[in-house]
């Protein structure tokens, strides 16, 4: 048997943690000299409320080589394989302290996404269909591998005063956005994230602009399934955006989640993306 776990940063909703049975390894969130674990001792809204009462932005830091022994002897006593997959190693140490950990731990297979959220979620969900259908860990670990190079996931930031505390954008490209009124994409490229084609207009016009730009007319995306991924977004805002890849994409299961702390802290509010699988 092979069990599935991933990092928090997978922002997978409650529902699709159950459907498909998976365990998750909460990140943490520095507030004050208090490391809070991701999604369960501190909250999204959490972060923005400290940010607009302090103008402070929260740290971030990674599951601990410990943290991930526990978990790995934990779901190995049974004697289980266990598939771990991470965020991107260019984003965090999680990829390294899972192998670390997994040099102590037999029959654990890392897999480093290359990506973040519900990119690293459209990572997971395969792993998972493939542990049901009785694959090994080795054959797992070795076809995610292969998959994450056909991960497409991006975002639109309204707010760049995240990515600006955060040390992602200068001063200067925050300014000059603010006053164009600029809205960037961020696209996950090689497993790092990088500015695409910058949107200039109300949040609400661009998102419906950006969802069809990711997918009109695009006969290279797998149609199984896709994710709309957002940190707050207003409730008509994100059903237009639905429609738009419902009718750009014709996804057989088109999936909504909110992204958890980590995501929400480097993005800031107001931030959503379409996420899916190009074909090979």
């Amino acid at each position: 048997m092979v069990r599935v776990s991933a990092d928090s940063t997978c922002d997978l909703s409650p529902e699709l943690i159950a459907r498909y049975g998976l365990e998750i390894a909460p990140l943490y969130i520095v507030r004050d000299g208090e490391s809070l674990r991701d999604g369960m001792e501190i909250r999204p809204q959490d972060i923005f409320d400290y940010v607009d009462k302090t103008g402070k932005l929260l740290k971030t830091s990674a599951v601990s080589v410990e943290d991930y022994i526990s978990l790995f002897r934990r779901l190995t006593q049974d004697g289980s394989e266990v598939v771990h997959i991470t965020i991107s190693a260019e984003m965090s140490a999680c990829y390294q302290n899972a192998c670390l950990a997994a040099q102590e731990v037999p029959g654990v297979f890392p897999v480093d996404s290359r990506n973040l959220s519900t990119g690293m979620g459209l990572v997971v969900i395969e792993a998972a269909k493939r542990a049901q259908a009785g694959e090994d860990g080795a054959a797992i670990q070795k076809a995610m591998n292969a998959l994450t190079l056909r991960i497409e996931a991006s975002f639109v930031i309204e707010r760049l005063d995240y990515l600006y505390k955060g040390g992602r954008c200068s001063a200067l490209a925050a300014l000059g956005a603010n006053i164009l009124h600029l809205k960037p994409c961020i696209e996950v490229r090689n497993g790092k994230m990088g500015v695409g084609r910058k949107y200039r207009g109300s949040y609400d016009k661009v998102l419906r602009q950006y969802a069809r730009d990711r997918l009109h007319g695009r006969d290279n995306i797998e149609r199984e399934r896709a994710f709309v991924t957002y940190t707050t977004c207003a409730p008509e805002t994100v059903r237009a955006v639905k429609e738009i890849c419902a009718e750009e994409g014709r996804f057989a299961e088109l999936l909504e989640t909110r992204a958890g702390c980590t995501i929400s802290n480097h993005c800031g509010p107001n931030t959503l993306g379409v996420l899916f699988i190009r074909k090979g």
